[in-house]
């Protein structure tokens, strides 16, 4: 059996492709690795794919034993800080059932140089959706992640060309960038740059009415400016706010869109963790340390 863990933005999910389950950020904080019990009975497990805050500390997907720092450069940046992640990753490393750290996108990632005009284009749990999906739809696809933050990814040709990360562009619930306003706050002292981040999603920004019809038109307008690069290719989105502004998605891109749910990176990276254990040398063009 085969695991996939994502550390998201509210939530850590686990899934083995077939039986799932998820414990809040803050209930993660009192983890233990036996409750993987929940999937099935743990000699059983016979690989692990994870995932850790933003997983910009390295480029290939890396044995949890052989990692410094879990992966990231820093702990501090763009998020909320609240230690269920850490918890998780640190009992998987305990545990010593295989599994491997997936990393994110950023400017050492093996993309299209022009995205590296920022420093963080994806954090790792995307990669997950990517696979799981370019496995359903092929290898051209374009796929947003649209939940408390929206996050885009291009695949063409099997290979993840590039993203686009929550603090450069479309709004989610929670998060998003920050304008003249809130830079404003930030250059008099009034709010940190994080939280600045975590208020600039529409629930804090537009009134309820307005809301998901925002994030679909940002959505839908990130999907349109990757699809410039790959113009026949087909569109998902992902995340739990997916089913909920489809419709409008695929009114204003004028063409079909894939939906899957909140599950959809933790089946993914149980996908990873199946196909690098079983000896595949690159995920979507990421390279593989195993």
């Amino acid at each position: 059996m085969f695991i996939g863990i994502d550390h998201g933005t509210t939530s850590i999910r686990f899934s083995s492709g077939e039986s799932c389950f998820k414990i809040t950020r803050e209930e993660a904080r009192e983890f233990r690795w036996q409750s993987l019990a929940r999937l099935c009975p743990p000699d059983e497990i016979e690989g692990i794919a994870l995932t850790y805050s933003m997983g910009d500390g390295i480029t290939r997907i890396t044995r949890v034993e052989d990692l410094e720092d879990r992966g990231v450069v820093s702990r501090e940046g763009a998020g909320k800080h609240i230690g269920g992640g850490t918890q998780v990753f640190d009992q998987i490393r305990q545990s010593g059932l295989p599994a491997v750290a997936v990393p994110g996108l950023h400017r050492g990632s093996p993309t299209d140089i022009r995205f590296k005009a920022y420093s963080h284009q994806a954090s790792p749990e995307k990669i997950g959706i990517a696979y799981l999906v370019s496995a359903d739809l092929g290898d051209d696809v374009v796929v947003s992640d649209v939940s408390s933050n929206t996050v885009t990814l291009l695949v063409r040709d099997g290979k993840i060309v590039g993203a686009l990360d929550a603090c450069i562009f479309a709004p989610g619930l929670e998060h998003g960038a920050l304008d003249v306003d809130a830079i404003r706050s930030i250059d008099a002292g009034e709010i940190t740059a994080n939280e600045a981040f975590l208020r600039a999603g529409v629930k804090h920004t537009l009134p309820p009415g307005e809301q998901l019809r925002t994030v679909a038109l940002f959505a839908a307008m990130e999907c349109a400016a990757l699809l410039l690069l790959a113009p026949s290719a087909r569109v998902a989105l992902a995340g739990s706010l997916a089913p909920r502004v489809a419709g409008e998605v695929e009114s204003l891109l004028c063409r079909p869109v894939a939906v899957y749910d909140e599950w959809c990176a933790s089946r993914g990276l149980a996908a990873i963790a199946h196909d690098v254990f079983g000896g595949k040398k690159e995920i979507l063009g990421i390279g593989v340390n195993v």
